[in-house]
């Protein structure tokens, strides 16, 4: 068996927060999966050196007794692998370790460096699944009764959705955990008078259970933590149907950690649906991310821009902060990446204004909440986002703003159905599929040659008048409560007139923005 190993660049994890080592050891015959990511990954420019690649992949870690599990996945640039806990601390040189944190309960984690064989050293560039710590955290902010929450018809005239119902248009929404309900999707469309949509459940390292029974058959810890996620997959879903419903949709679960991101991104790379809805993400300088997390997730975004999927993602329920309690600003992962549109959040007051969306603390973990927003610590501003806008923190890059669009996610919340009974919800979890939505009704609208484009660089694009398009697809939002989190860090970024890190152009004018795109 050949001893010489490298470094994985960028594969450092530390010690896991808000958890502990426990006594109980690992068992080293325990069968794990892993996905490794190769060279070129998110694109497949050179099928014949991919196809080479993987092949000596499988030949060098199948000496330490790893194998292949799935290769479908190649083309996005990843192999999945499974194998012996003990072989897999010999192919990567590491030691794998059993953890406890209070949210997350057990879970399998490492610290540290890995390394891999040298003869892959330039072909595998990321290997995920051997540390387990969640790096996802869900955005649904529960509501307070049903009065004047927002149906699917309410939605439509808010934001002036274009005709139609999504007919020949695939729309994918990604989870972690949770489970799907088939009946309360079934109420919901009754309620609402929609007819029964195509809805399509994909596991992709998870299985969902689908009904009351399946969540009992789990065990306590697991049936607690699926049920918590239960509304956040319910509202992504619901938000889709009821301005959808004939839309072919498909919901993709995965496990909570950076290997769920690489294969549900990996999937929908080969599935190719023209938007995305994703209501997940952690603050992009978050200790539980690796390097190696963030550049190869980024590079699977990039790879679906480059097909032209819009991939939604909400800016964050918790402010300024990002639920990171230090002085500096923070903005979410992967809503900071310059391969998606960040979707922050606005409410609506009782005389009708939109605003953006700020409840006092501005923060979740205080009994309030409002939209994630900033400048980026992590990723360059793209050249195609000509705003002007200065980050909060000292000696700070002239980073990638995010939002660049925003939606209702406060008062008075979306009209859902969760285990039966009427149950609205919000935060930017909501406006994230309420995006994925409108591009998709958008699309179908569309002569083929305009269809299926990344739109956030087009929103930044002149339109007419001169004009960036996303004033025209858009309606500012000029006004409410600047997005800082208390105490930490206690300031925000501030709404203006125009473009702003708060709400991005601000929220859809659905027709505006069809016209729009249709002249670029």
């Amino acid at each position: 068996m050949p001893q010489q190993h490298v470094l994985l660049e960028g594969s450092r994890r530390p010690h896991p927060t808000r958890a502990a080592q426990i006594a109980k050891a690992i068992d080293p015959e325990e069968t794990i999966s892993i996905t490794v990511s190769l060279r070129g990954a998110g694109r497949n420019e050179n099928p014949e050196q991919r196809r080479a690649d993987a092949e000596k992949v499988k030949e060098a870690l199948g000496r330490y007794g790893l194998r292949v599990k799935d290769e479908r996945r190649l083309e996005a640039g990843s192999i999945e692998m499974e194998g012996k806990v003990k072989d897999a601390n010999s192919a990567f040189r590491t030691d794998l370790k059993l953890y406890h944190g209070e949210r997350q309960g057990e879970f399998r984690g490492r610290e540290g460096e890995l390394s891999i064989p040298a003869e892959l050293d330039g072909i595998v560039t990321g290997v995920f699944g051997l540390d387990k710590r969640r790096v996802a955290r869900r955005r649904v902010f529960p509501g307070s009764g049903n009065h004047g929450s927002f149906t699917p018809r309410d939605l439509e005239e808010q934001y002036q959705f274009p005709e139609g119902a999504g007919a020949g248009q695939k729309i994918g929404i990604l989870e972690f955990g949770g489970c799907y309900f088939d009946e309360d999707t079934a109420t919901f469309c009754r309620n609402h008078g929609l007819p029964q949509p195509a809805v399509g459940i994909v596991p992709v390292g998870y299985t969902p259970p689908r009904d009351a029974q399946q969540l009992r058959q789990l065990p306590p810890q697991e049936r607690r933590q699926a049920f918590e996620v239960a509304g956040e997959v319910m509202m992504d879903v619901q938000i889709v149907v009821g301005l959808c419903p004939e839309a072919d949709i498909s919901v993709y679960f995965a496990e909570w950690d950076q290997k769920g991101w690489i294969d549900l991104l990996d999937t929908i790379i080969l599935e190719k649906p023209v938007s995305v809805s994703v209501s997940y993400g952690l603050a992009e300088d978050h200790p539980d991310w690796s390097q190696l997390g963030l550049t190869e997730i980024d590079k699977r975004l990039a790879g679906a821009a480059a097909l032209g999927i819009t991939v939604c993602i909400s800016s964050g329920d918790d402010g300024s902060g990002d639920q990171m309690d230090d002085n500096d600003c923070h903005t979410d992962f992967p809503a900071s990446s310059p391969h998606v549109l960040g979707v922050g959040g606005s409410m609506i007051l009782k005389g009708g204004q939109e605003t953006s969306w700020w409840t006092t603390p501005g923060d979740r973990r205080g009994g309030g909440g409002a939209t994630g927003g900033g400048v980026s610590r992590v990723f360059d501003r793209p050249a195609w986002q000509n705003v002007q806008v200065a980050s909060l923190n000292e000696n700070a890059i002239d980073g990638r703003v995010v939002p660049d669009v925003a939606a209702l996610a406060g008062p008075p919340f979306y009209d859902l159905t969760f285990a039966g009974q009427s149950q609205p919800s919000g935060g930017t979890s909501a406006s994230a599929p309420l995006w994925a939505a409108l591009i998709a009704r958008i699309n179908a609208l569309l002569p083929a040659a305009k269809q299926q484009r990344f739109l956030t660089p087009l929103l930044y694009g002149t339109g007419t008048n001169s004009k960036p398009l996303g004033q025209h697809g858009c309606r500012d939002i000029s006004s409410g409560h600047d997005n800082r989190s208390t105490p930490f860090p206690g300031r925000g970024y501030e709404v203006r007139s125009g473009y702003d890190a708060v709400t991005g152009f601000g929220v859809p004018f659905g027709t505006e923005l069809l016209k729009a795109l249709e002249t670029v």
